[in-house]
């Protein structure tokens, strides 16, 4: 995997499509990937969409350019989730509301 960039505007972005997001990935989020893949895959057979391969591709696009800025980040992520989950829910006492509240006001300011 590719050292961190100082600059995030400069990190490559693979192309939303399967061969180019497993050339991106370390051996394991490739083996994750797969094994995602071949579920929407069947997923797509049975309910003749797309839909969920889009989403699928466009998940592992932003996973594969988080790790290219941050290697390890994604499993970072999911053991902290594992974390919040073990403890029973969200890890601070801010609310939803507030959280949306804040959003906003980002965006206006953006």
């Amino acid at each position: 995997m590719a050292a961190p960039h100082s600059d995030p505007a400069n990190t490559p972005v693979p192309a939303a499509e399967p061969a180019a997001l497993r050339a991106a990935l370390t051996p394991e989020l490739r083996a994750e990937f797969d094994r995602e893949w071949d579920l929407v895959l069947e997923h797509a057979k049975e309910s003749h969409t797309l839909e969920y391969i889009h989403a699928l591709l466009n998940k592992w696009q932003h996973t594969a350019v988080m790790e290219i800025r941050e290697p390890g980040s994604y499993q970072r992520m999911l053991d902290k989730a594992a974390r919040i989950q073990a403890d029973g829910g969200r890890s601070t006492d801010v609310s939803i509301d507030d959280v949306r509240v804040l959003l906003a006001h980002r965006l206006q300011a953006g």
